[in-house]
């Protein structure tokens, strides 16, 4: 009678030690999205911010170098000739705000490229103008669409497009395990189809973030959405249950961060802003930008990096197709020579059986 409560108690300890062990994953998304998300959204502040004061006379030098020093790195600031060169250097994002010294000061800005930006500068440039008694006139020269007033809709739509994505993860390296690797990258590649036609649609007919380029916006966000799939897919292979772990390291905590859909790098700390040049969610978020807002420029760096990790996708999916021939391979030579060790035994009790007889 006394092995039924201590059975019990041991299968309650097993049970205490499983839940226990799974804990770990979510208490580790925890520390991580803590982590990436106060880093580097907590204490947004411009270092470096490109900004331009027009005018070739010694009155614009004295203020460039003047706004320079009184900066203390927060600003680039560089004189240009004319109005039509600022205007060029916003629409192509070589700055965020162009200043016009005067009677009657005015600042442009492209929302477009980043709205946090552009209010930053603002604050800077209202100032500057309150000290020379005149109110600030502002210009937008590259708005945003109707639909995206504050110009984060495309990270709002990266969070949607991401989402949708690594959470198919789970379920075909998961509910597909039993299918061979060719079938569950099939599905990642038509699942990925899938999601980009739904990012589409969320931008153009159901909330209107872009009011044109919305072919282009989906094929990159089925370029992305293929990356992150494939690459994904193939870490099940190697990581099991930790895949869930593992992707939203690789397209939450890092990507959204230093994507620049919310703080251009430019406002944010160093490994964020440099994570920006080259991560999947970055090329996302600034190729839509460019294509639909400043006329495709330098698209192709941005297509080239969405390229770039679809094809490290296929590379994962690869290796991982490798490891797991080699554990086929491994399990057959097992069964094998269990079934070899069997049949020997079999052989060496029916030749104990003969002689006994």
């Amino acid at each position: 009678m006394s092995a039924g409560p201590s059975s019990a108690s041991g299968s309650t300890a097993g049970a205490l030690r499983h839940v226990l062990s799974h804990l770990i994953t979510p208490l580790l998304m925890c520390i991580g999205m803590g982590l990436a998300y106060l880093g580097a959204f907590h204490a947004p502040a411009p270092h470096d911010l490109r900004v331009d004061v027009v005018g070739s006379g010694s009155s614009a030098q004295v203020l460039a170098q003047a706004l320079q020093d009184k900066g203390d790195g927060a600003l680039s600031v560089r004189t240009v000739a004319d109005r039509d060169v600022a205007v060029s250097h916003l629409k192509t994002q070589q700055s965020y705000g162009a200043y016009v010294p005067g009677g009657r000061p005015e600042l442009m800005v492209a929302t477009a490229s980043s709205d946090t930006s552009a209010t930053v500068v603002q604050k800077i440039f209202t100032e500057v103008a309150a000290g020379q008694g005149a109110p600030l006139q502002v210009t937008d020269v590259a708005p945003t669409a109707e639909g995206d007033p504050t110009g984060q809709g495309i990270f709002f739509l990266l969070v949607a497009v991401s989402i949708g994505s690594y959470a198919s993860v789970a379920v075909i390296g998961g509910a597909g395990a039993v299918l061979a690797l060719r079938i569950r990258a099939g599905l990642a590649i038509g699942t990925s189809l899938v999601v980009s036609v739904i990012g589409a649609a969320f931008a153009g007919p159901v909330f209107g973030l872009v009011d044109q380029g919305l072919g282009g916006l989906w094929a990159m966000a089925w370029l992305y959405s293929a990356g992150v799939l494939l690459i994904g897919v193939g870490l099940h292979t190697f990581l099991k249950r930790w895949t869930t772990l593992g992707v939203m390291l690789l397209f939450v905590m890092l990507n959204f961060t230093s994507s620049g859909g919310i703080f251009r790098p430019e406002l944010q700390p160093g490994f964020f802003g440099s994570l920006h040049s080259f991560w999947n969610g970055a090329g996302f978020v600034e190729g839509v930008r460019s294509h639909v807002y400043f006329g495709g420029h330098a698209l192709g760096g941005h297509l080239l990096v969405l390229a770039l990790w679809a094809v490290a996708g296929l590379v994962v999916v690869g290796v991982a197709g490798v490891a797991e021939a080699k554990r086929r391979q491994a399990a057959a030579e097992k069964a094998r020579e269990a079934v070899l060790m069997r049949t020997a035994a079999d052989a060496e009790e029916e030749m104990e059986e003969a002689v006994g007889v």
